[in-house]
């Protein structure tokens, strides 16, 4: 698997240069906004355009967020029009003019001219967003996607963690000023460098009209984003995840001051545990979801950051003493604290990197960019919108930091199960993941015969309660089952099988409404350009053996002339869901983590289909691993 790993992305032209581009002005960012939230703070700004520390500060901030609402359209349809590679060059170019007059401007103390270039650099930053995610999808395979997004979060959170720390050991020296302005101008230019490195990735509609209308195009944004259903909730997680992230680093400082008595570097050992878990989650990705795009691991990381952000709150300490950060680390209260930031960071990274791939590998190819650019401005408004409710709920309504940390945890669940709700596909992948790490270890072998797109069904041995979500973490697309009604009516099992969209069927003879509603449903899906999945034996197996393909097969093909591929399920037989030993359900499984195979076959020609063929050749697919 080595050679598989994400990390090795690190060592090919078409995805180095763009990640060193992406990280360096992450940092450039993160550097020089957190310098100029220091001089503010501490005074060496002075005279700020006559205005109070904490509303110059809170001016900062918008201004950093404003263009995202502003000019997000414009750079979605930017992105779309033109190589990809060449807007990177254009806005890292816009890079180093703004640094070199931010340069002057911090030379010569010029210091309101600071929240201006502030201003410009959201802007930039909001150019580059859309083409930072669209590129992605054009540049990598589709088991790649996963790793090359978890290195873009885990590159992005280190630059966040290291602008601060740069920030902060600049602004404790002399002539800090000339500092940063030194530093924010090189990285600019190394920016501009890899970015002239970055292979070309051809403009997605290059007859895209331009329009200037500010407003009216960030309204469009939102209307292309809500087309897709599935995509449009992961856009509105996503941006839950940004605004529960900037609660929290927008609240270590006081957290640390007031509930645990640290000093400076008890805010520094914070965000470095936060943001190291967010990094360390991002890797931990491409491993748990066997390089694809795994919706599976999101419930798993909500349930995490919900379950870790409770136990922060009982593990802030009674009677805290005055700390500083290695204290923090050897004591046993101050350790639970930091496990807790770690796991919430880490459940984090497995929250959010799937999500940002689906969206990327779902959104329509001509409009990828301007859906990114609708998540850039949802993610701003949420961040605005955590800004705003951290004020009232640590106000007006008295709450505490570690009681408003609590409340955005259990907020997070309430949140996680109306997107869930919204999307079953989040749940189905979930009980699936489960079930794949668990009871099963599934080989695959032959499933590139599968269609990457387009109509097809699938035919395979029916063996247990758990074929079909056996199939369908296997199979990278989306798959509709076609099930025999009474599994599909189980009391527990036929919930899942409803979130699948499973069309349940019946023989024809006994309830022909059912049958035709499900040929016509199948017909249905197949014009859709779906994926079709029926056992034709038509029930489960009572003796392990291949029972009789039935001639449904064979009309449906009629109806609906597609390829049709031959899958065989092997070693499912005796498991505790299958009829082996009695009853499925009433044996115990004789062990977990099962070695299961799936083998698809090469793909037949509508013409070439018939029932008692296709038994045959599912038959030598399974061979004797029953």
């Amino acid at each position: 698997m080595a050679d598989r790993s994400q990390f090795r992305l690190l060592g090919q032209r078409r995805f180095l240069p763009f990640f060193l581009t992406q990280f360096l002005g992450a940092l450039n960012d993160n550097f020089f906004k957190n310098a100029l939230l220091f001089m503010i703070t501490y005074g060496l700004a002075r005279g700020l355009l006559g205005l109070p520390t904490d509303i110059a500060v809170n001016l900062a901030a918008l201004l950093f967020i404003l263009p995202f609402v502003l000019f997000s359209g414009i750079a979605g349809e930017l992105a779309d029009k033109y190589d990809k590679a060449q807007v990177i060059r254009w806005v890292k170019l816009a890079e180093i003019g703004i640094m070199l007059v931010a340069a002057v401007g911090l030379w010569l103390g010029w210091y309101a001219l600071m929240l201006a270039l502030l201003f410009l650099m959201g802007a930039q930053s909001t150019f580059f967003g859309p083409v930072k995610y669209a590129i992605l999808p054009q540049v990598l395979d589709d088991d790649e996607l996963v790793g090359g997004n978890a290195l873009v979060e885990m590159g992005t959170f280190v630059a966040i963690l290291l602008g601060m720390l740069a920030a902060g050991v600049v602004m404790g020296v002399g002539g800090a000023e000339h500092w940063v302005a030194l530093g924010v101008l090189v990285m600019a230019v190394l920016g501009y460098l890899a970015a002239r490195q970055v292979p070309s990735a051809p403009a997605a509609v290059p007859g895209l009209i331009l329009k200037l209308q500010p407003l009216r195009q960030t309204w469009a944004l939102i209307r292309i984003a809500r087309e897709n259903h599935a995509v449009f909730q992961s856009v509105l997680a996503i941006s839950w995840f940004w605004f529960l992230g900037a609660a929290y680093l927008t609240q270590f400082p006081n957290f640390a001051k007031v509930d645990l008595l640290g000093d400076e570097s008890v805010v520094t050992l914070l965000l470095a545990v936060f943001i190291i878990g967010i990094a360390l989650g991002s890797m931990l990705c491409e491993k748990l979801s066997g390089h694809r795009v795994e919706l599976g691991i999101v419930p798993i990381g909500s349930l995490g950051l919900s379950l870790f952000g409770v136990d922060l709150y009982f593990s802030v300490p009674a009677a805290p003493v005055q700390s500083d950060w290695w204290l923090l680390l050897t004591h046993h209260e101050g350790l639970r604290v930091l496990a807790d930031l770690l796991g919430v960071g880490l459940f984090g990274g497995f929250f959010i990197v799937p999500l940002y791939a689906f969206v990327q590998q779902e959104a329509e190819p001509g409009k990828r960019a301007r859906v990114i650019a609708a998540l850039n401005v949802i993610n701003a408004l949420f961040m605005v919108a955590s800004a705003l409710v951290g004020a009232l709920m640590l106000g007006p309504l008295g709450l505490s930091i570690p009681e408003f940390l609590l409340v955005l945890s259990i907020a997070n669940l309430v949140v996680a199960g109306y997107v869930y709700s919204r999307v079953p596909e989040f749940a189905l992948r979930f009980v699936i993941w489960c079930l794949s790490h668990t009871i099963y270890r599934v080989r695959h072998e032959g499933l590139d015969h599968i269609p990457e797109e387009g109509p097809a069904i699938l035919v395979c041995n029916h063996v247990s309660y758990m074929d079909a979500l056996v199939i369908a973490g296997a199979v990278k697309r989306p798959v509709r089952f076609v099930m025999d009604d009474r599994i599909f009516n189980m009391p527990l099992l036929g919930g899942f099988f409803r979130l699948a969209q499973t069309i349940p069927i019946a023989p024809r003879s006994k309830k022909p409404e059912v049958y035709q509603t499900a040929m016509d449903k199948v017909a249905e899906e197949l014009a859709a350009g779906h994926l079709v999945c029926i056992f034709p034996e038509g029930k489960l197996t009572t003796d392990g053996e291949i029972d009789q393909f039935r001639q449904g097969i064979e009309t449906l093909v009629a109806r609906s002339p597609v390829p049709v591929v031959p899958m065989a399920l092997q070693g499912l037989w005796g498991s505790v869901f299958s009829h082996k030993g009695g009853k499925a359900g009433t044996h115990p499984p004789k062990r977990f983590w099962s070695r299961i195979g799936l083998v698809a076959g090469p793909v037949w020609s509508p013409e070439q289909v018939s029932a008692e063929g296709l038994e045959a050749t599912v038959r030598n697919l399974r061979g004797s691993q029953a």
